[in-house]
């Protein structure tokens, strides 16, 4: 089951450093994203959200990839690629995978000037290693889908807030 978490940090680098963490353990196969993103607001209050392709979407742009190199192997094959990666990806996003974008703007709206959001929808997770990497961070815990003694063990790691 697909899981939303959502952990507060004081800077944007930190939030980075954990997402850049959990990264490699997805690497190693202990954890396996649909989406992450980290929002942010800068010092002026300038709100910037940095937000990475789901699965969802890449798989649609590789498919439509494929069929427009099919389609427009007979007229012009790199554009076809173009187009039907293009197409194959808006596609994916369509289809409402990972967050809505009501609930970053209400997490966005929360932040203030410096502070920071790790956005996580998490498939799967091999939970040890994941709170492990969370130990050597300092954060809160904004909003998670996870039952109360996950949510309680994830705001231990991260310092019992």
């Amino acid at each position: 089951m697909t899981q939303l978490v959502v952990l507060g940090f004081d800077t944007t680098d930190e939030a980075l450093d954990v997402l850049r963490s959990l990264r490699k353990l997805e690497a190693e196969g202990q954890i396996k994203f649909e989406d992450t993103a980290v929002v942010s607001r800068d010092a002026d209050g300038k709100a910037h959200v940095k937000n990475e392709l789901s699965g969802t979407t890449e798989k649609g742009a590789v498919v439509g990839g494929i069929i427009g190199v099919f389609v427009g192997a007979l007229v012009l094959p790199l554009a076809g690629l173009a187009i039907g990666a293009a197409v194959g990806a808006g596609i994916a996003a369509s289809l409402g995978t990972g967050v809505s974008h009501e609930f970053v703007d209400d997490v966005k709206a929360q932040l203030t000037p410096g502070k920071s959001a790790l956005f996580l929808v998490i498939k799967e997770a091999n939970i040890a290693p994941a709170l492990s990497v969370l130990r050597s961070h300092h954060g809160k815990v904004i909003q998670t889908t996870l039952d109360d003694e996950m949510e309680t063990q994830l705001r231990e790691a991260l310092g019992g807030s």
